[in-house]
């Protein structure tokens, strides 16, 4: 459902959004207020507690990926939330007024926001061990991180290269790895040193040279190659990869497809949320949610996240 930029009229249920009027930069960032809005067919309406920020809304806001996700504009930012269902659209099943869900929101309307809607068939129940903060975090990038681990299949003992480590979806996948007992070298900027051992992996210091870096810890290159950044760097570490059927990216299928890497293949979306959402339940997975900003700032929320320095993951508290 598209954003509405006008102000809504008095005496209407007013919701407030973040969101951009045209493609571009951050300038085309702003918010706004709307009708609250209705939730369709198999939608959840939710009342947002807590969104998480990704480099995919930012890439939304650029115009990057109109190919494969066109939007109405004016449209709102954000694409993951954790909040409580307050109207629940025709068809649902599984879900009422008053649950506490965590999800993927649907295209346009925006998790950076008071009320957003989701697809029921992209909702999970949040754990009462889970935080709305930390539950933010998981729709995009820890299933995204688990599928991939899940598709590459490393077992105990091989080794693993995630490329960009140093991200939500890295630092999630770093963990999934290692809970199989695989090791993990991955490439990132020497101030995520101290985050990267604190996951129990290797840092390699990305940029001239990476191969080499590598080649002296692993000589023999790598059983799985994840990467996160695409381009050059990719080409940069593939060389690494023993099989590239065991190379994927989750961010630049094409580089990946001239190097001879696999498609990176997504699993069923509410059973990897819920896998994830009882990992963290049991402690097994820490989000590692670096900075909380409120709503009011979330201009600066997507400036963090659009600068690529940020450790972990970037969330808003809404209400």
């Amino acid at each position: 459902m598209p954003a509405m930029r006008h102000r809504a009229k008095r005496g209407t249920n007013v919701s407030r959004v973040f969101g951009f009027t045209e493609y571009g930069d951050a300038s085309v960032q702003e918010f706004w207020e709307r009708e609250t809005p209705e939730p369709g067919p198999s939608e959840l309406l939710v009342a947002v507690r807590a969104a998480g920020v990704n480099p995919f809304d930012v890439k939304i806001r650029e115009g990057a990926l109109q190919e494969w996700i066109p939007l109405d504009l004016p449209a709102g930012l954000g694409s993951e939330v954790a909040g409580v269902v307050e109207a629940v659209g025709a068809d649902v099943e599984g879900f009422a007024v008053g649950d506490e869900v965590l999800g993927r929101v649907r295209p346009g309307a925006g998790g950076i926001a008071e009320h957003t809607l989701v697809g029921a068939e992209g909702a999970v129940a949040k754990h009462t061990a889970v935080s709305f903060t930390d539950a933010a975090t998981l729709p995009v990038a820890a299933t995204t991180a688990f599928d991939a681990i899940k598709q590459l299949g490393l077992q105990s003992g091989q080794t693993l290269l995630i490329n960009g480590i140093g991200g939500g979806v890295g630092v999630a996948a770093a963990q999934l790895a290692r809970l199989d007992d695989v090791m993990v070298v991955g490439t990132g900027s020497e101030s995520k040193r101290a985050l990267v051992e604190s996951l129990g992996a290797v840092l390699v210091v990305y940029g001239a040279g990476v191969e080499d870096r590598i080649r002296q810890i692993l000589p023999d290159g790598v059983d799985g190659v994840l990467d996160l950044v695409g381009g050059q760097a990719l080409r940069s570490v593939a060389t690494a990869a023993k099989d590239r059927a065991k190379l994927v990216s989750a961010v630049d299928p094409g580089t990946t497809a001239e190097l001879g890497g696999a498609e990176f293949l997504r699993g069923d979306f509410t059973e990897s949320l819920g896998e994830v959402v009882a990992l963290v339940a049991d402690g097994k997975l820490d989000p590692h949610v670096n900075d909380v900003l409120a709503f009011e700032d979330a201009a600066d929320a997507m400036s963090a996240v659009e600068s690529g320095h940020s450790q972990g993951k970037v969330v808003i508290h809404v209400a």
